[in-house]
């Protein structure tokens, strides 16, 4: 009886007390998804900012994902504007006139602050930059673009940008110009015997298309040297992936809905599977291959021959791994770079590279398309500095101020990434504003780089000449211009996608002239980056220069 009664009491006492844990729990949840957004808005607005309401869990996602579907539900017209802001962040775009260019937001529970103040950028990415880390993407994203330098935070990050560094330096970069140009011109060959078998003497060619795969090809080469083969099987892999992840930008987070084994998940987790394995794979091949030849290298070096080979990333990681390995002690060990470190990173080089590269390569076309004045005057300049046959060589490409303009203001105009988001490690004091700790800061970019009091009244308009003397003078802000981004983290491909991209056209300068196709649709959207929605069909025209002459090879 006596036992009956203290087994009813231990029951009484374990319901009790998990009747208290759901209790707290639901507390807990309840203040995470309403009573601390309620704190964070009175804080905000005790300053002065302000923004639309929070709603339950969803925050602000539906009144965003309605203003992003109206707005891409019908192109722009005239075809040639590029007033492209009311269009491609049309939430910001809509918000900034009713609340100013710095507000309040909610994506889900989490609160994000909008700033487009060039003073407060600068101080985000430099002055205080030690105080805000980039944001926790959604699982899915991360696990596209992998957790690389673009994820990655402290110390690791540091000594992974060390370890790749050479990889991007100019010098490194140009030797793979006579690569990368004959894969271009072996291309643009066939659009040569297309419009000479055509009765109108002009191809059509989606240019969005087409651009991936040159420079897939590109950042396969610069990534895998030798293994290029097996680096392009990996890019199959990962642009079926991006499919998922795209979607994930409409998404409210819900912990722990990627472990569940829904379709997408299925499909998402196989295709990562697979993508890791083949890396994996391959990695493996090329450290056996390393230390052959790094012996070759050191006997070459004893002979003494210079060393004037491109260093690609998948080398150069794995020599910062194997020397990594031979040193001894815990602070070196910790630094060294693991098989899963190279996996990810490779990840990250392959989707940063190649849409960032393609897109300002498929916008400035379109642009050159619409506007053949511009078109006009960087032909003259190629073809006077390199000639309307040979491959240009580095030093040709270096002097092309004209086409290095046109660049400049088509990622103003078009910038890839059109926005990027830092978070608050801690509380910190941004121009006079306290920022609690785990606020998003929502940098627009696209929004800072058409924003007439930075740009003047012609901001809408495609103006290369506002580049003429360099990028620091052409805004009335040095800080007007971040499509590379600002600071230590600024995108350590820059100085490759600009030297891809200048090449590409040259060569394309030099042997076509090109116009919109009838069948163009002038849409920029988001895809994760900034894209032509229904594509980037153009009219191209064989020169009669190129069409009479031959074609030289020859290595730079």
């Amino acid at each position: 009886m006596r036992a009956e009664i203290w087994w009813r009491l231990l029951c009484w006492v374990l319901s009790l007390a998990a009747a208290a844990l759901c209790s707290a729990a639901a507390l807990k949840l309840i203040d995470i998804l309403w009573w601390k957004p309620r704190r964070i808005e009175e804080h905000f607005a005790k300053q002065g900012i302000r923004g639309p309401p929070y709603r339950f869990f969803i925050g602000n996602l539906r009144e965003m994902v309605s203003l992003m579907l109206d707005a891409t539900s019908k192109p722009m017209m005239p075809k040639s504007s590029h007033k492209i802001l009311p269009r491609v962040l049309s939430f910001y775009h809509h918000w900034k006139k009713i609340y100013g260019s710095t507000f309040l937001l909610w994506f889900g529970p989490t609160a994000r602050l909008a700033i487009a103040d060039p003073d407060l950028i600068r101080e985000i990415f430099i002055a205080r930059a030690d105080f805000f880390d980039r944001y926790e993407s959604h699982p899915l994203i991360r696990q596209l673009e992998g957790e690389g330098l673009v994820s990655l935070r402290g110390e690791k990050w540091a000594h992974h940008r060390k370890v790749l560094n050479p990889t991007f330096y100019m010098d490194n970069l140009k030797l793979l110009v006579p690569t990368i140009g004959k894969t271009v011109v072996e291309k643009v060959e066939k659009w040569a015997v297309m419009s000479v078998a055509n009765s109108g003497g002009e191809v059509e060619i989606d240019v969005s298309n087409w651009f991936e795969g040159v420079t897939e090809d590109a950042i396969t080469r610069t990534a895998f040297g030798r293994s290029y083969e097996d680096g392009n099987a990996v890019f199959r892999l990962q642009a079926q992936q991006m499919a998922f992840a795209s979607e994930a930008f409409k998404m409210v987070l819900i912990p722990g809905y990627r472990f569940l084994p829904t379709k997408k998940n299925t499909s998402s987790w196989k295709l990562d599977k697979e993508i890791r394995r083949n890396l994996v794979k391959l990695i493996g091949r090329r450290k056996e291959a390393a230390a052959a030849a790094a012996a070759a290298d050191e006997e070459r070096k004893a002979d003494g021959a210079a060393d004037v080979s491109a260093k690609d990333l998948l080398g150069v990681m794995i020599n910062a791994s194997r020397d990594g390995q031979r040193r001894v002690g815990p602070p070196q060990l910790a630094g060294a770079i693991s098989v899963r470190d190279i996996v990810e990173e490779c990840k990250t080089f392959f989707f940063a590279g190649k849409q960032t590269t393609s897109n300002l390569l498929t916008w400035t076309t379109v642009l050159l398309a619409m506007h053949p004045e511009w078109q006009e005057r960087a032909r003259l300049e190629v073809l006077q500095m390199c000639g309307s046959h040979d491959l240009p060589t580095r030093d040709q490409l270096a002097r092309l101020k004209t086409l290095g303009m046109i660049l400049n203001e088509t990622m103003r105009l078009y910038p890839p990434v059109v926005a990027t988001i830092r978070q608050a490690k801690a509380d910190v004091e941004l121009g006079g504003y306290k920022i609690p700790q785990g606020t998003e800061l929502l940098i627009p970019i696209i929004a800072v780089h058409h924003d007439a009091q930075l740009w003047g009244a012609d901001v809408a308009q495609f103006n290369p000449a506002r580049f003429v003397d360099g990028v620091a003078r052409a805004a009335r802000h040095p800080t007007a211009f971040i499509p590379f981004g600002l600071g230590a983290r600024m995108c350590i491909g820059q100085n490759l996608a600009l030297l891809e991209a200048r090449l590409t056209l040259a060569i394309i300068l030099q042997r076509f002239s090109f116009r919109l196709s009838p069948d163009y649709v002038h849409a920029p959207a988001v895809l994760m980056l900034l894209h032509p929605q229904h594509g980037a069909p153009l009219l191209f025209r064989t020169l009669s220069s190129f069409k009479n002459g031959s074609l030289s090879h020859d290595a730079v």
